[in-house]
């Protein structure tokens, strides 16, 4: 088997129904995970196909560490390929067999993460540089201002056009199509963050071993909630994460993330 798929589920709706059929509309071989963080396991009826597991885990672990059970998993069975995505995702039939084709190519790869639409077809611009303090508090709390508003742009790296191949360590963990092998050298996510920037270091330490590339080839539709912008205990739960992320990597001194930051935004100006 080459592919293994997993989707942590926290009380969903119909949009995991999308979710799943998507998945399962691939020709590919694969296995789909449903890893229920739910009080209840009422979504315990969507496992009505072979292809299938689910598991209930009878209180909200996180999301990192939710999806580590399945990651685990695929490297135990030696899969070489694992998607991490979120339940508000759906694309068309023969997305899965592109990306796989495309890393079957190019082994120096180790992640890829397609195009991604809002649902009304506009672009989500979901490639960015490593955050630094001052990218995320302004983002969040000065956005209104023309300081943040600048700084933003950088950060979400709006001189981009989304139409070529970006090797730029900092994706989103809405998907996240993998490979085992290096997961097997870096680890997988760290059950430190909760929820909420677990997805930038993972890529950030696979990037350190392997590409980590924007793929716009193939597209897909995201929901995006952004939860934290609208919960307060969300915000409370991203400020924790933001604060276990700095503290790993660095504050104001991050010497690899001006470097990184630096090679992306080269590449991005040297493109045609």
């Amino acid at each position: 088997m080459k592919l293994a798929v997993s989707i942590v589920l926290f009380h969903n709706g119909e949009e995991l129904l999308e979710a799943i059929q998507s998945v399962l509309n691939s020709e590919i071989e694969l296995k789909l995970y449903l890893i229920d963080n739910s009080k209840t396991d009422k979504l315990k009826k969507l496992a009505n196909d072979s292809r299938i597991s689910y598991t209930f885990n009878n209180k909200n672990l996180g999301y990192g560490t939710a999806h580590n059970m399945a990651l685990q998993q695929s490297i135990k069975d030696n899969i070489n390929y694992h998607i991490v995505m979120n339940p508000d995702i759906s694309f068309k039939k023969g997305t899965l067999e592109k990306m796989v084709a495309y890393l079957e190519q190019n082994p120096d790869v180790g992640s890829l993460m397609p195009k991604i639409h809002y649902r009304d077809g506009s672009i989500q611009r979901l490639c960015r540089l490593l955050p630094t303090p001052f990218d995320l508090i302004g983002r969040r709390f000065l956005s209104k201002t023309e300081w943040a508003s600048k700084q933003n742009k950088r950060y979400e790296l709006h001189d981009f056009d989304y139409n070529t191949i970006l090797n730029t360590p900092c994706l989103s963990g809405c998907f996240m199509f993998m490979r085992t092998d290096v997961l097997k050298e870096i680890g997988l996510f760290d059950e430190r963050f909760f929820v909420y920037l677990e997805d930038y270091d993972l890529s950030r330490r696979i990037n350190q071993h392997a590409k980590t590339l924007f793929f716009p080839e193939v597209s897909i539709l995201h929901g995006y909630v952004q939860g934290s912008y609208k919960e307060l205990n969300l915000l409370g739960l991203h400020i924790h994460s933001a604060i276990k992320y700095f503290n790993k990597w660095g504050w104001l001194v991050d010497r690899e993330r001006n470097r990184l930051n630096q090679e992306v935004l080269e590449t991005i100006q040297q493109s045609p």
